[in-house]
């Protein structure tokens, strides 16, 4: 059975931290809705009401597309052990690209990760639980690492170069692209 709640609780954040794997779905008008899995250490709850997630370079960037054309956003976290669990955070959300004053503002609550891109800011406005039986049981057998790796051996002038001519969402929205690389070792 489904239960809604207006805040994020002990318990939420505990279930939240545990889940090595999460969903992230928006749409905007005349455009796709997107669903993206998102893994690594690197969401964050920041308060009862407010999330946040550190975004790395990789396919496209349809969520920022999304958030600016419309700002809803929907993360969903399934446990694959027991007990079984679905939660999921609707809000709305905002993004802050690498260099902005509001991105330096949150970066401390994330590590420093070769790709980072931008940081979703998420104002949560109600949760929701139901049962997830129908999950499957999984275990996990280790984090991918191949991301990191990608992006550490990129030669920044050249990766903000690809970067600049991706302007577009696959369908054709406007996305504000970062000018600046993070430094892992600063």
């Amino acid at each position: 059975m489904a239960e809604f709640f207006t805040a994020i609780d002990d318990k939420h954040r505990a279930f939240i931290a545990r889940q090595p794997i999460f969903f992230v779905a928006t749409a905007a008008e005349g455009a796709r809705v997107n669903v993206s899995p998102k893994g690594m250490d690197v969401f964050r709850v920041l308060g009862p009401n407010r999330v946040a997630y550190l975004d790395l370079g990789g396919s496209g960037n349809e969520t920022q597309a999304h958030l600016t054309a419309d700002g809803r956003i929907t993360i969903m976290f399934c446990a694959f052990d027991n007990p079984a669990l679905i939660l999921r955070l609707y809000g709305t959300g905002s993004y802050h690209v690498l260099g902005d004053a509001d991105f330096d503002a949150l970066a401390s609550h994330f590590p420093k990760l070769p790709g980072t891109r931008q940081i979703f800011d998420i104002t949560v406005d109600s949760l929701q639980t139901s049962c997830g039986w129908a999950v499957p049981r999984m275990t996990l057998d280790k984090e991918r690492d191949t991301l990191i790796r990608f992006h550490a051996q990129q030669d920044p002038a050249e990766r903000l170069a690809r970067i600049a001519e991706r302007d577009k969402s696959i369908d054709g929205l406007p996305v504000r692209v970062q000018t600046v690389m993070l430094d892992p070792a600063a």
